[in-house]
């Protein structure tokens, strides 16, 4: 996939736009607003003219609810996207180029180059907190483009997904798809209210190619787990983010079940003395979640996890409801995809779906 090719020539109209733009900063302050939502925090900067017709996604996360609710207007992907990834996805996603990110781990787009696609907003998803927030600013006074920046943990995406169904005019799919979400939701409720907190399993969930990266206490990253019920060992070392972890200290913490989204990780580990040494992998409960078209428990923390919530459940809490039962689950899922992705469930990705795998 390649980049959106670079203007030639032009560069005394780019920097009088940026110039017009930092000029116009202080008139558009007054239109900066916390939005109080319910189930949802939106902070809005600025707004479009009209409906948005071209959307620049900040970071993984804002994109893939564009492109879940509004493909046709997603400018471009932040983020590279695998061959497999676009195969599930419309027609219509698949030659987007690659154009950057302003979020997250280093921007990699210019305030220049941002102007010069001419987006009518500019959408971020996800964590909330001060950075976000004060990036958003920074972007918006900087550029005078709208920008909106919604919160985006689990308990948000219902609310969340008809914020921006209404956003870009199409309400109707923005209500299907929060329905979609709310009835996921209510399936975690019901499973973990018959499941005392301290009958619940300690849960590892192990990222990269070695496994030995987690998410801390609070992290986005293992939201998921903890929402459904997972005791996360990693909150032992801590709060935050990303952190590594010594297999000392894995060993230490002998969770009842290891989770990844790494399929060869997950196959070097079933077959490592090493690895075997912990409970979860001699006793075939490593769990390897799907990834297609994007992370179910992560990569990004967007709504992409929706899907794995009934699946997690399914693998920390077995046979808690009939919904779980593998038959059930499948068409749980296949229908959820289809809403998502507007693609059937892959085979590969339903073989996943069987407790014993």
């Amino acid at each position: 996939m390649e980049c959106l090719p670079q203007r030639t020539g032009g560069g005394g109209m780019r920097r009088r736009a940026l110039l017009q733009a930092f000029a116009l900063a202080p008139l558009l302050a007054a239109s900066a607003e916390l939005l109080a939502m319910p189930a949802q925090r939106v902070l809005r900067l600025g707004a479009p003219k009209a409906t948005p017709r071209r959307v620049f996604a900040a970071g993984p996360p804002a994109a893939v609810l564009i492109a879940a609710v509004a493909p046709d207007r997603l400018l471009g992907w932040p983020m590279k996207v695998s061959p497999d990834a676009l195969a599930q996805l419309p027609a219509s996603l698949r030659t987007l180029p690659v154009v950057g990110r302003l979020a997250g781990r280093g921007s990699t787009v210019s305030l220049e180059r941002l102007l010069s696609m001419q987006p009518d907003l500019v959408l971020d998803a996800g964590d909330f907190d001060a950075n976000y927030r004060d990036g958003a600013e920074r972007v918006w006074k900087q550029t005078a483009i709208p920008f909106e920046l919604i919160a985006g943990r689990l308990p948000d995406h219902p609310a969340q997904l008809r914020h921006v169904g209404t956003l870009l005019g199409v309400p109707a799919r923005g209500e299907a798809l929060a329905k979609a979400a709310e009835a996921q939701l209510a399936l975690v409720r019901e499973v973990l209210a018959a499941r005392p907190p301290a009958s619940r399993p300690t849960v590892y969930y192990g990222r990269g190619s070695d496994g030995l990266e987690s998410g801390l206490s609070g992290s986005i990253n293992t939201e998921v787990i903890e929402f459904c019920g997972g005791r996360n060992v990693a909150a032992s070392a801590g709060s935050g983010g990303l952190a590594r972890v010594s297999f000392e200290q894995l060993l230490a913490w002998d969770p009842d079940v290891i989770l990844t989204q790494d399929a060869g990780f997950a196959a070097r580990a079933v077959q490592d003395p090493r690895w075997r040494a912990l409970r979860a992998v001699r006793e075939g409960r490593l769990h390897c979640a799907p990834v297609l078209p994007f992370g179910w428990l992560d990569g990004p923390p967007g709504i992409n996890r929706l899907p794995g919530l009934p699946w997690l459940l399914s693998k920390l809490h077995p046979a808690a409801t009939p919904a779980l039962a593998p038959a059930a689950l499948h068409a749980r899922l296949a229908a959820l995809h289809l809403l998502l992705w507007g693609q059937p469930l892959p085979a590969d990705i339903a073989r996943h779906l069987d407790p014993r795998s």
